[in-house]
């Protein structure tokens, strides 16, 4: 398991001497307008659920999802975080050779470190401003039988239209395509992207995080969308009460006012697309960065100023501002780092920060 996700506060509180609560966290990717309004309501409401066992397949949550999405929720696993599902698919799968499009989220290969799976990574190349290069990604699925894509990426925010992402699954029938859509709510016209309800291709899995966008990591929920025939593999490593009472509650909550959800996503989206911009005009003039294009909220930037990334994160800490150190992204280096936008003060601070410590 790799150290280093984002989010850990309280190493950089003990390490400057400062209160947790007074760290601002721009390392993890997370909607920066908090969860959508009542969901801590609905979990003290639920508080008493925890006295008892969950619904050990978690149907409810399951059949929400799937009416949301059009489809059979016999084609959806409802999950403790995506995370379980991509540690489990390789074995579900009997996975002999697995390709991670990258630099991208470690636990793709650490899934397959795990069990004892070879992988190897097609990674996009920083001269290109990490686009992703569609030929080379067939070409090299040729010899792999599980791909994984995160769509859009982490960390570097490039995406992958939907015709690109069909015509690899359709070229590649043999191979089982994972298509990770943790951070897809966050990109305009998500729906027209989105694989989920596509579960005509037999050859073909779709993640869907609910942490990210709704903001309620700690619960740890997820769903798998696929065809029954790559559900049942996947059910067959599947433990009972893999959701526990109050995830179910919050998940059940939200799909039972479908009405909610898509202004929820716009209004997010509306948000991002005004603060990243400010933002990055807020840094059109540094020499000692380079920013490359996201198409969602976290912004992947190479240092030039001869800093590393420990350094640079370092300098950015001591003022309370945790960002993510990149070097250890397979096909990454001590020269890249993150920014996941928040509050616009916020954002300016940092703005300013990186302005004086790349100057």
């Amino acid at each position: 398991m790799i150290i280093g996700h984002g989010g850990n506060k309280k190493d950089l509180a003990k390490a400057i001497g400062c209160d947790v609560n007074d760290i601002i966290d721009m390392s993890s990717n997370l909607n920066p307008l908090g969860p959508p309004e009542n969901i801590e309501k609905i979990i003290c409401d639920n508080l008493v659920k925890i006295r008892f066992l969950p619904e050990p397949d978690a149907v409810s949550m399951r059949k929400g999802f799937a009416n949301f999405h059009g489809m059979d929720h016999n084609e959806v696993v409802a999950g403790n975080g995506t995370t379980w599902f991509i540690y489990t698919i390789p074995k579900a799968l009997g996975s002999k050779k697995v390709l991670i499009f990258g630099p991208s989220y470690s636990d793709y290969r650490d899934a397959c470190l795990m069990h004892d799976i070879a992988f190897e990574h097609c990674i996009a190349k920083e001269s290109e401003r990490f686009e992703p290069d569609i030929d080379e990604l067939s070409r090299m699925t040729k010899v792999a039988d599980t791909v994984f894509i995160c769509n859009p990426n982490n960390p570097t925010g490039s995406l992958i239209l939907l015709e690109k992402l069909e015509y690899l699954i359709q070229k590649h029938e043999q191979t089982c395509f994972i298509i990770d859509e943790s951070y897809l709510p966050f990109v305009d016209q998500a729906h027209e992207i989105s694989l989920v309800s596509k579960t005509r291709h037999q050859n073909l899995i779709v993640l869907s995080s609910m942490s990210k966008i709704f903001r309620i990591p700690g619960l740890r929920t997820g769903f798998l969308s696929a065809q029954q025939g790559l559900v049942e593999k996947i059910m067959a490593y599947y433990q009972p009460w893999s959701v526990n009472a109050l995830a179910q509650a919050v998940i059940e909550y939200i799909f039972d006012h479908p009405e909610n959800i898509e202004p929820f996503y716009e209004k997010t989206r509306e948000y991002i697309k005004a603060e990243k911009q400010i933002f990055l005009a807020n840094l059109e003039s540094i020499q000692g960065l380079q920013i490359f294009d996201s198409h969602t909220y976290f912004i992947l930037a190479s240092l030039k100023n001869g800093m590393n990334s420990r350094q640079f994160c370092e300098r950015i800490g001591q003022h309370k501002i945790l960002i993510r150190d990149c070097s250890n992204f397979f096909g990454l280096s001590d020269k890249h780092v993150r920014f996941s936008l928040k509050e616009r003060k916020n954002n300016l601070h940092l703005a300013d920060l990186i302005k004086e410590i790349t100057k």
